[in-house]
């Protein structure tokens, strides 16, 4: 959990534009309550399930709570929220719900429970640059569109300013 910070003229456009910053302000509270209901379809479109998911904006920050199934999960929810134009950081306040008790203990959990890092692409980035950079490896590169769909839908179609994850290998 945590505060995350996101490029936030980079993103998915779901707040629209084009208002000026007088009408903006007048109109702030109807605004985040817009921009906290796009936010959550757009999560829900992406069919990221999270129990409970909610959103509050506050000015650039939004604020996410629920509770989600994985680490992986809670990290793409973070990931979709964060690449969205006009989202600056992302106020992590998602649960990962309890292994269940039959599990082993945290030393043997499996590497996808992990926690992933988060990369800022960079301009002239691909993802097999990226692959090459973190994993030693160029061919790798599909790892990290994996780790980063349902947001990705083209490994070619990085921008930069995006955040994506860059998920531990599998031993």
């Amino acid at each position: 959990m945590g505060l995350f910070d996101f490029v936030k003229d980079a993103g998915e456009k779901l707040f629209g534009g084009g208002e000026s910053e007088t009408a903006r302000m007048a109109a702030a509270e109807v605004a985040e309550q817009k921009q906290e209901k796009a936010i959550t379809d757009f999560v829900v479109s992406l069919r990221l399930d999270v129990d409970d998911f909610r959103v509050q904006m506050q000015g650039d920050v939004a604020v996410i709570g629920g509770t989600v199934a994985s680490q992986e999960l809670r990290e793409k929810v973070i990931l979709a929220v964060g690449n969205i134009d006009g989202i600056a950081r992302v106020d992590d306040r998602l649960k990962v719900a309890a292994p269940a008790a039959a599990e082993p203990a945290a030393e043997a959990a499996p590497a996808a429970e992990h926690e992933a890092t988060f990369y800022t692409v960079q301009p002239g980035d691909t993802l097999s640059g990226i692959a090459k950079t973190h994993y030693g490896k160029a061919s790798k590169y599909m790892v990290i569109f994996a780790a980063n769909q349902p947001g990705l839908v083209d490994p070619d179609k990085i921008y930069p300013g995006q955040v994506l994850r860059i998920p531990p290998l599998e031993e």
